[in-house]
């Protein structure tokens, strides 16, 4: 079955640095374009960078443009965001998104920016 499993989630301190791995199965990856997204409480949902299905085009929201980075092994069916410089307001759940045909989602991982 169609799986995505976010993990590198965690604690970190504010400038700090973490990097998300999305591991994807029971679907063609290399023909989806992922993204991922995430939520704070209370607040809505936010798209963080996306990318596309070979890898040669990449968008950022506003928010994280210069600090984040996204980038897929389509070998390895994984999805990877590099997130630098990181700011209390980043804390969130994480969700990765792959998006062709159909559109999956994954269950997210944790991200908390504190002191």
């Amino acid at each position: 079955q169609v799986q995505l499993v976010e993990s590198g989630g965690g604690l970190v301190q504010p400038g700090g640095s973490l990097r998300l791995s999305c591991a994807a199965s029971g679907f063609t990856f290399s023909r989806y374009t992922m993204s991922w997204y995430r939520q704070a409480p209370g607040k809505e949902r936010e798209l963080v960078a996306m990318i596309t299905s070979d890898g040669g085009s990449t968008n950022y929201g506003d928010s994280v443009k210069g600090r984040f980075t996204i980038s897929r092994d389509n070998a390895k069916n994984t999805v990877y965001l590099q997130m630098n410089s990181l700011k209390r307001e980043d804390t969130a759940v994480y969700r990765c998104n792959g998006r062709a045909y159909f559109s999956y989602w994954g269950q997210g991982t944790q991200v908390t920016v504190s002191s």
